[in-house]
């Protein structure tokens, strides 16, 4: 059980990859094979340990690979953190909203920590890049849901790789 206390929500324009925090957030895809954007920098950062443990997850457990909203953890390999936490954000369309599916990007990754024991935790801005999610509606989601999850871990860092994403956590963030 938590105290209720509500995790401190910090943001940050930072390489993500750097972080000396317990568990990063990798905006993963499905197969969770690397690719472009953070996916690719985190599994460069983290080494063939991450791969690795990802080709076991398609193996195992995961064979049809990680559904969207969903998270799952891994070795963070070479990185300074000591754990990555995978989650699919879904690809933003202007006719269907999937802002239930990006919440649960953020909702399932702070469960994930909290699995894992992770205090600390870094998140890049889920589905903003490749996938096309309005930077504005992906910032907004990201504060909120980390505001309304029940979790253990005391310090979240929104991660902003530009400085519209930055803009824009700072703005949810004030009028959260």
């Amino acid at each position: 059980m938590h105290n209720g206390a509500m995790a401190k929500i910090t943001i940050l324009r930072t390489d993500i990859t750097t972080l000396d925090v317990d568990a990063v957030v990798n905006a993963a895809n499905r197969q969770l094979a690397g690719g472009g954007g953070v996916d690719g920098a985190i599994h460069r950062a983290a080494g063939p340990q991450l791969s690795a443990a990802c080709r076991k997850l398609r193996e195992t457990s995961l064979p049809d690979g990680l559904p969207t909203g969903q998270s799952v953890a891994t070795t963070a390999g070479n990185m300074a953190a000591k754990w990555v936490i995978h989650t699919v954000g879904p690809v933003w369309a202007k006719t269907i909203d999937k802002s239930d599916q990006l919440a649960s990007c953020y909702r399932t990754s702070l469960q994930v920590a909290d699995e894992v024991g992770a205090k600390t935790i870094a998140f890049p801005t889920i589905s903003a890049g490749v996938y096309g999610y309005p930077m504005d509606e992906a910032t907004r989601i990201a504060v909120e849901t980390c505001q309304q999850t029940d979790t253990a871990v005391e310090t979240i860092y929104l991660v902003a790789y530009s400085a519209e994403a930055e803009a824009e956590y700072r703005t949810a963030l004030e009028n959260s």
